[in-house]
C-alpha cells in the first residue's frame, strides 16, 4: 500500500444509520461514491488501495461523514475511472444519455459544438431551422461598448423600439438594479433578467434591444438571446471602455479602484467567448460615432435584407 494513503481524522465512529443528520452534500457525494463503485463491480477495500486512501475513510466518505479535500475526491474519480464532475454530481453526469452525450461532445472543437448546439436548438423547438433571421436586434457587449448609444440610433434608423434591457429589469423588481443586487442577491437579479427578455421577446417581433454586459454569465439567458435574435457583439479597447462609462460617471463595477483598467481587461477576457457567440461583430473603437453607426446600420439591413 502506497505511504501516502490518508486516514480519515475522526475521535468516533459513525454509522450509517445516522445520515439524517449529516450534511446534504456530504451525504450526496457519499451515495454517488458508492453508487459508481457499484457500477464499477469494485469492493471498498479494491477501490480504497487503487485511490491510495485507507478503507476507514473510504467508508466514512460513502457514509456522508467524510469532507475529503479537492485532491482526495481526484484520486477517488481516478481510481472509479470516471470525471471529478461525475463525482461531484454535475448534471451533465446524471444519467446515462447524459454520460452519452457528454462522451460524445468530450474533445471537440468549438466549431463542432456550435454546430451540436444549434442542431438540439432546432430538434428542441427553440429554434427553426432556415427561419427567416429575427427582427430583434440585440447588441452585446461590455459597459461602454456603444451599446446605448449606437441602439438608439440603429432603433431610429430601422423604426423599431428600443429597448435597454436593464430598465425593464427595473420595472420588474420595481427597484434599481444596485437595489435589487444588493438586497435579493445575483440569483434573484439572473431571474428577473431572464423574465425581462422572455417578456421582450413575446411582445416585440422587431426591436433593438441592448443588453446587460453580464447577461452572457447566465447561460439559459443567452441561450434564449440567440435563439430569438440577431446578435451583435459591440468591442472595445479596454482603455475605451473606462473612459466611456467614466464619462457617464458611472464605474460599475471598478469601483473607483487603481486596478480599474486591469479588473475590466479580466472581466473581458472572461466574457469574450460568449460574447463571440454572436452572429455578428462590430469594434466600436476604430472609427468616429458616425462612421461606426453606418458600420452597424449596413451589418443589419443586410442581414434583415433591407435596403441600405
Amino acid at each position: 500500500m502506497s505511504s501516502n494513503i490518508v486516514h480519515l481524522e475522526a475521535s468516533t465512529e459513525s454509522s450509517p444509520n445516522d445520515l439524517a443528520l449529516k450534511n446534504p452534500s456530504l451525504v450526496a457525494l457519499g451515495e454517488r461514491v458508492r453508487s459508481l463503485r457499484a457500477r464499477r463491480g469494485l469492493t471498498r477495500k479494491t477501490l480504497a488501495q487503487a485511490a491510495e486512501i485507507s478503507e476507514r475513510y473510504l467508508a466514512n466518505l460513502e457514509y456522508g461523514i467524510g469532507n475529503a479535500s479537492i485532491l482526495v475526491l481526484q484520486q477517488v474519480a481516478r481510481a472509479l475511472r470516471c470525471p471529478l464532475a461525475e463525482l461531484v454530481g454535475d448534471v451533465t453526469t446524471s444519467s446515462p444519455e447524459w454520460l452519452l452525450i457528454r462522451e460524445q461532445l468530450e474533445h471537440r472543437d468549438e466549431a463542432t459544438l456550435h454546430r451540436v448546439r444549434v442542431a438540439i436548438s432546432e430538434l428542441l423547438g427553440a429554434t427553426a431551422a432556415n427561419a427567416q433571421r429575427s427582427a430583434r436586434i440585440a447588441l452585446v457587449g461590455l459597459r461602454g461598448a456603444g451599446k446605448s448609444t449606437l441602439g438608439r440610433m440603429l432603433a431610429e434608423d430601422l423604426g423599431f423600439p428600443f429597448l435597454e434591457l436593464s430598465r425593464e429589469i427595473e420595472k420588474f423588481a420595481g427597484c434599481s438594479i444596485a437595489e435589487i443586487q444588493g438586497l435579493y442577491g445575483m440569483n434573484a437579479y439572473r431571474r428577473y433578467e431572464r423574465r425581462a427578455l422572455e417578456e421582450a421577446i413575446q411582445i416585440y417581433p422587431e426591436a433593438v434591444i441592448a443588453t446587460p454586459g453580464g447577461l452572457v454569465s447566465d447561460p439559459a439567458t443567452f441561450n434564449q438571446l440567440l435563439a430569438h435574435c440577431t446578435t451583435i457583439w459591440l468591442q472595445a479597447t479596454p482603455e475605451d471602455h473606462i473612459r466611456r462609462v467614466t464619462a457617464q460617471g458611472d464605474l460599475r463595477p471598478m469601483g473607483g479602484r487603481a486596478e480599474a483598467l486591469e479588473d475590466l481587461k479580466q472581466i473581458l477576457a472572461a466574457r469574450a467567448p460568449f460574447y463571440a457567440k454572436a452572429e455578428f461583430g462590430l469594434d466600436t473603437s476604430v472609427q468616429p460615432l458616425q462612421a461606426t453607426f453606418l458600420a452597424l446600420r449596413q451589418i443589419v439591413r443586410g442581414a434583415l435584407q433591407l435596403p441600405v
